[in-house]
């Protein structure tokens, strides 16, 4: 199969079959967690382990961001390495794996019954990354071309492996005491190898591929990403001995260093490739996707304000540690797929109906197959309720966070719109 490049270069691919489900799965999981966050806004101000907020919160990261981020890796790696997707078997048994598991996990937070179904869930989760990991990996080593990228993507893939089944032990730990502290001790570590090893390292390493090719910018330093991994990894590792060591916080301020090091190397990857460009004007799609690199910095602020807070003050750091959550992922996460999914589903959906046209009669380009209003009246409806939710959880008002809520509804909604029009499009 291949993916159109302006029309013209024709690059192997994965099949539109094994990516699609994916997408779709993804896109339905972002309108039932905002639905949920609708009808949860006074769980805003309770705590962050607040039942209704571990299943948003796992809507969000499992159902929304890491099913798009696997869908896409099926199509994204074959590019990356020049070689084909080992087992498409292996692509189709890993969702729906991950599409049965993440609805009885997601459940089970919400009723906070952590029992046998909701462990289950988790098991299947992690049977489903274990196939994805063997699939990818064993994608690398059979071709020639493995490269930087196709590292970060197979390190990122361990690090979601480890938090699965960090995840799936807390679970046990809720009933039965199978680790020496309760579970809440074990939060900050499962959710930061999970943010930091699987989404930050991944979506450095496609990113740092994707935006120099839609900018279509002749900037490319390998040694700059071989720091950035280093850094990321190093510090992860870092932060996971301080971790089990129980060390003072202050300490935490040595791993936060190393990897708020490799992404801000990583911004200035990116603006060397913004410069270098050569299509000056850029879309709406791509602006988005650079906005999301623009505010990677601010998970960064947050938690050097929770680790000094939680080291030299008594306050109640929980408005903050909600905070720090939402940014990471309704707004840094969340804008970096709404901007990608319109760079790259539109591509494989032109692969899915054009493919056999390409050569010998005109097609539509990609960017056409979507509703291009729709997709600036989305992004409008994200960057207001984005702030509106945020302000809301600092401020303590639940209005704030009530409007927010409806707002981020309302782009899901948007979203969810122009994705459907992509899948039901039809030749021209």
């Amino acid at each position: 199969m291949f993916v159109a490049q302006g029309n013209t270069t024709l690059a192997k691919t994965t099949s539109y079959k094994i990516v699609l489900p994916f997408y779709l799965y993804a896109a339905v999981s972002f309108l039932l967690a905002t639905v949920l966050l609708v009808f949860s806004s006074a769980q805003f101000l309770i705590h962050y382990f607040h039942p209704t907020i571990l299943a948003i919160t796992h809507t969000m990261a499992l159902g929304w961001a890491t099913m798009i981020i696997i869908g896409a890796c099926h199509q994204l790696v074959p590019v990356l390495i020049e070689g084909e997707l080992y087992g498409n078997k292996l692509a189709y048994a890993t969702f729906v794996l991950m599409a049965i598991g993440i609805p009885l996990l997601v459940h089970g937070f919400y009723v906070f019954n952590v029992g046998v179904f909701t462990q289950g869930g988790g098991l299947l989760i992690i049977f489903a990354l274990l196939l994805f990991l063997y699939n990818i990996g064993k994608s690398i080593t059979q071709s020639k071309h493995e490269n930087i990228h196709a590292i970060f993507v197979f390190t990122a893939i361990i690090w979601l492996l480890l938090t699965a089944i960090l995840g799936w032990i807390l679970l046990f730990n809720f009933t039965t005491m199978v680790l020496p502290y309760d579970s809440l001790h074990y939060l900050s570590l499962h959710a930061h190898i999970g943010i930091a090893g699987w989404f930050l390292l991944l979506i450095i390493g496609v990113a740092s591929r994707l935006i120099p090719m839609f900018l279509i910018s002749k900037y490319n330093n390998t040694n700059l990403l071989w720091w950035i991994y280093a850094c990321i990894n190093l510090g992860l590792l870092l932060f996971g001995v301080l971790f089990f060591l129980t060390a003072k916080l202050i300490y935490y301020a040595f791993p936060i260093f190393m990897v708020s090091s490799g992404i801000f190397i990583f911004m200035f990857y990116c603006l060397r490739a913004y410069q270098q460009r050569i299509r000056k004007q850029v879309d709406a799609q791509m602006k988005l996707s650079v906005f999301s690199v623009m505010i990677m910095a601010m998970p960064i602020v947050f938690i050097i304000l929770l680790l000094l807070l939680m080291t030299y003050s008594n306050v109640n750091q929980i408005r903050l540690v909600t905070a720090y959550g939402f940014v990471l992922f309704f707004v840094w996460i969340t804008s970096i797929i709404l901007g990608m999914t319109f760079k790259t589903l539109p591509f494989i959906v032109w692969n899915k109906v054009y493919h056999h046209r390409a050569r010998i009669g005109k097609t539509p380009n990609p960017k056409d197959l979507f509703d291009d209003n729709i997709f600036k009246l989305m992004s409008v409806c994200y960057l207001i309720a984005s702030v509106l939710l945020l302000s809301g959880i600092l401020l303590s008002n639940v209005i704030l966070i009530s409007c927010g809520a409806v707002g981020l509804l309302c782009t899901a909604i948007l979203y969810n719109y122009n994705v459907f029009i992509l899948l039901k499009h039809k030749p021209v």
